[in-house]
């Protein structure tokens, strides 16, 4: 798979631009010949069939990202476009998604820088992107000249180095980012009372961020299927399995009465709790209280629902750095909207806002 900008041009004579870049290393390299044979397919996403209904582009890209044998990252500066402001770039997501799946399969090469644009947040996408490539000691080749037979012919070493580099291996591949370099290196020096904090910032910076997001000094206000939503941040610093780490953020629905002040015409509140590492569903339903509840498991962590109280909990699982707790929020909000449980999700907050104001008032009157 070769992941880049399309509609970039490459610099030099004319501004080739990038696609037809992509449909000639296509050509190129399914060319080559193995022992006579055809050696390679190259997935490029403007030659791919329609998608299917149930798919977006997003996740049919990822998925191609974990399926390929290779991934060949053609880098330019620019992180690819995204739903709203305080998302990654698709080109971001799709390199996170590689070394997720194996580091071994993954090849960066950076192209000539493009050109600065006016957007102010995709500048900061593109600022994220460059920052977390930095920090990655993944393979980088060289900054290719500004010529396209320069470039073919680096992709093409590229590749051979990727195939012999998992050949020696036996194909096993390394999975998971590391968590000794960069971001999520810096991460890890700190004590839980400051991963624990920096994990807020950044998840409370992501939905603050999306289109008519309001932040109050208890989370932040969301539009979900056009109802106001409060969204509560909160994070896990450590292993969900260690009690100093899982303790301070304790019971926080138990608290819920003390925000009732932040619900007048909005809904929730709803628990989204960020988990430096992963998180299972039977610590998920242990932190409600009880195992009789609506479950979901999916990408970006796990989802829980419960019917009768109306209380709500989203678990981000593998937040270990700034750009895959980014990734978390963002691929909940877009499963919210792909699977229509938005719509649900609302309903229930608006349940709930009702259920903690009378809690509230019972708790004024006692006082």
């Amino acid at each position: 798979m070769i992941s880049s900008r399309c509609v970039d041009l490459f610099p030099g004579p004319g501004g080739t631009p990038l696609t037809d870049i992509r449909r000639e290393l296509k050509k190129s390299i399914e060319a080559e010949k193995l022992f006579g044979a055809k050696a390679f397919e190259v997935w490029i996403n403007e030659g791919a069939e329609a998608l299917d209904h149930i798919e977006n582009s997003w996740d049919a890209c990822l998925k191609q990202v974990r399926d390929c044998d290779v991934l060949i990252v053609l880098f330019n500066g620019h992180a690819g476009w995204a739903k709203e402001a305080g998302d990654i770039g698709i080109c971001h997501a799709e390199y996170i998604e590689g070394l997720n799946t194996s580091r071994s399969k993954v090849r960066l090469i950076e192209l000539p820088t493009c050109a600065a644009t006016s957007d102010v947040a995709q500048t900061d996408r593109n600022n994220r992107f460059k920052s977390f490539k930095q920090s990655e000691s993944a393979f980088r080749g060289g900054i290719v000249p500004q010529d396209v037979p320069t470039l073919v012919k680096e992709v093409h070493k590229a590749l051979v180095d990727a195939v012999l580099a998992q050949a020696r291996e036996g194909g096993k591949g390394t999975g998971t980012l590391r968590s000794d370099l960069g971001a999520a290196l810096e991460w890890n020096r700190l004590d839980f009372a400051g991963r624990r904090e920096v994990m807020r910032h950044v998840v409370g910076d992501a939905l603050g961020q999306r289109t008519g997001a309001q932040t109050a000094v208890v989370g932040v206000v969301l539009p979900i299927d056009h109802k106001p939503t409060l969204i509560k941040v909160d994070a896990v610093p450590a292993a969900f399995t260690i009690a100093a780490a899982r303790e301070p953020m304790g019971r926080p629905h138990l608290q819920d009465h003390l925000s009732a002040h932040a619900l007048q015409k909005v809904g929730g509140p709803v628990h989204l709790i960020a988990c430096h590492r992963s998180v299972t569903e039977n610590q998920a339903t242990n932190l409600l209280g009880f195992p009789d509840a609506t479950v979901v498991s999916s990408p970006f962590g796990i989802y829980v629902a419960d019917e009768i109280q109306k209380m709500q909990f989203v678990f981000l699982a593998n937040c270990r750095d700034p750009s895959q707790t980014r990734h978390a929020v963002q691929r909940f909000l877009d499963w919210l909207e792909q699977s229509g449980e938005g719509k649900y999700l609302a309903e229930r907050a608006q349940a709930r806002a009702r259920i903690v104001k009378a809690i509230a008032q019972e708790q004024r009157q006692k006082a």
